[in-house]
């Protein structure tokens, strides 16, 4: 049956300005309360101290800059500790909320096992994760985030002053200068104008050499499978395949991850293809070249010079072929070694450990979905609506009812691929999962706990006419096949079904079952079903008063005047038993459930 149009109404008592002061309520009849009003709580919540209140722990495994060490120690309690072996670091870390590491360290599954959950972050003070198991990293909830921004300029810049060194012979003549000699005919170089330099990897760092390379005359190519053309084309470089790339360049400068895609990706077969006398930098990986295979490039001329920054030992054996070539520069890692890069750096990463531990979103997270900071201050308040949806959803279900299919429905006037619901899914899973399991649950490994549990969560939008401008009209979640504690949150479809909106950045909760309310989704939520009539809120206020329990909101939706109704009453504190049994022993009520947000 419909539901009657909803009325709003106001206690004049109401003198004190807030937030939820200025709340449009239009979904039901709705009584606002502000005696002693607490603050909206924010998002972000403190999830990693040991115990409550406690400062949570950095542990910083290799050298990281001032400042950043000065940030964490404003929110954190830090413990440097460089050169651990891999025992010292899983001894360590079990006493841990958070760790930061270059890439000296490796972050294996024993660390994240040695952890027994308590580590909730990883960082890595750099661009490259290759060293951070991020599998286990994952399994276990513990976000990885990094610094992929703040070495950009000083990685690329030494990729240039390789590249122009290696073509001028710079460290050679130097050494033999240094050795007393003065052989000019020997270190004759090659000019770069007008030579053809083949990017590989279209990333930060790639874009930035590439940009640079044009600078100095040269011909651009690129090869990134993932790299869009036109910011390509808006630095006049042209995305070629990986063959031709090789094929025609004078010059190859690898800017790539180190994935199992990419390791050894140049050998004996890839420099077979290579124009003769081509040059190579690497300030990316030294995983990504076949060390023994470019000795073998190099000495049959092949490959005329490389200017090396990174090896996939390191540091590289010091009887190493590679290393001791003649036609080798080679640079120990030095691609973010500038003080401005490495007091970037630390900054970076101090702040989205912090960011992390309070719970805030990464716009920096590499094994969770990569979200632009800009929708990520769009999506906050949708985020907190999602988590809250799922955890009264859950609290829903009637013991021994075994949850296992979930469907969750987003309503927006935005086009489908607008719209990144995968955050939002995270979260829900998170609300569902939380408060019937000791597993901590994040947008890390919300999808791999919801499937080791069984539990299917599906998703469904419903398109609608109007603007764009709010990215969601409301979120409905529905438990199916479930039996409730709460009759009336059942719809007419059989299925525990909650829905809210977001209402002045406010998430709040609008529908349960078939009934409309509006309440705001803080604190903690009393739903009661009972006969419409006069004086029940005030019977039920009353209890609360009595009992000292400040109510926040109090929102009834009913079907018809006199018929049957829901009062959904919103408390910051949880109310005693007693008090509790006093709401249900009114006589028109007819059954109840307290819900802890």
């Amino acid at each position: 049956m419909a539901t009657s149009a909803p009325r709003t109404l106001r206690s004049p008592f109401l003198m004190t300005p807030s937030l939820n002061s200025r709340l449009p309520l239009r979904s039901a009849f709705s009584v606002v309360l502000r005696t002693n009003r607490r603050a909206v709580k924010p998002l972000v919540v403190v999830v990693s101290a040991a115990a409550l209140d406690a400062k949570p722990t950095v542990l910083v495994a290799e050298k990281l800059g001032e400042a950043g060490i000065e940030l964490l120690k404003e929110f954190a309690n830090v413990d440097c500790a460089y050169n651990l072996s891999p025992e010292e670091l899983c001894t360590k870390i079990s006493l841990c909320d958070a760790l930061i590491v270059r890439s000296g360290t490796k972050v294996s599954r024993e660390v994240f096992e040695s952890s027994a959950g308590r580590l909730k972050v990883v960082g890595r003070a750099g661009v490259g994760i290759d060293n951070v198991d991020l599998s286990a990293a994952t399994e276990h909830g513990c976000l990885v985030v990094n610094a992929p921004t703040a070495n950009t300029i000083a990685a690329a810049e030494h990729g240039i002053a390789l590249l122009t060194a290696m073509a001028r012979n710079v460290a050679q003549a130097d050494a033999s200068i240094k050795s007393g000699k003065w052989q000019r005919n020997k270190y004759v170089g090659v000019s770069l104008v007008g030579k053809t330099l083949a990017v590989m990897g279209f990333g930060k760092v790639g874009s930035e050499v590439a940009r640079r390379a044009k600078g100095l005359g040269m011909h651009v190519i690129a090869h990134d499978p993932y790299a869009p053309a036109d910011r390509a084309r808006a630095i006049g470089v042209d995305l070629v395949s990986f063959d031709e790339a090789i094929a025609t360049a004078d010059f190859i400068s690898l800017h790539m991850p180190l994935t199992p895609a990419t390791s050894k990706i140049l050998n004996d077969g890839t420099f077979a293809k290579m124009k003769k006398g081509v040059r190579i930098v690497n300030v990316a990986r030294g995983g990504v070249i076949d060390e023994e295979a470019l000795v073998r490039a190099l000495d049959a001329g092949i490959v005329a010079q490389a200017a090396l920054d990174v090896f996939t030992q390191e540091p590289p054996p010091k009887d190493s072929k590679l290393v001791q070539h003649e036609r080798v520069i080679a640079t120990p890692h030095l691609g973010a070694s500038t003080m401005e890069a490495q007091e970037g750096v630390a900054i970076e990463i101090a702040e989205a450990v912090v960011g992390a531990l309070k719970g805030e979103l990464a716009a920096t997270a590499v094994n969770a979905p990569m979200v632009p900071a800009e929708v990520l201050t769009e999506l906050k308040p949708y985020v907190e609506l999602a988590e809250k949806l799922g955890r009264l959803a859950v609290q829903l279900v009637a013991g021994g009812s075994g949850m296992k299919t979930v469907k969750v429905t987003y309503a927006s006037a935005r086009a489908p691929d607008d719209l990144d619901t995968r955050l939002l899914r995270a979260m829900i899973t998170k609300g569902l999962i939380e408060p019937i399991s000791s597993v901590f649950v994040n947008l890390v490994n919300a999808d791999f706990t919801a499937k080791q549990r069984g539990l299917r969560i599906t998703e469904e939008r419903i398109s609608l006419d109007g603007s764009p401008e709010t990215p969601l009209d409301f979120i409905q979640v529905q438990v199916a096949n479930v039996e409730s504690r709460f009759a009336s949150a059942i719809s007419e479809a059989g299925e525990i079904k909650v829905e809210g909106r977001v209402k002045d950045g406010i998430p709040h909760l609008t529908k349960v079952g078939s009934f409309e309310v509006d309440v705001t989704l803080e604190g903690s939520i009393i739903l009661c079903r009972q006969v419409d009539q006069p004086g029940m809120i005030g019977k039920v206020g009353s209890i609360l008063g009595e009992e000292n329990v400040n109510v926040s909101f109090m929102s009834v939706g009913r079907i018809a005047p006199r018929k049957q109704a829901v009062m959904a009453i919103g408390v910051d504190d949880q109310p005693s038993k007693e008090a509790l049994k006093k709401i249900g022993d009114v006589p028109a009520i007819e059954e109840f459930v307290f819900l802890k947000l």
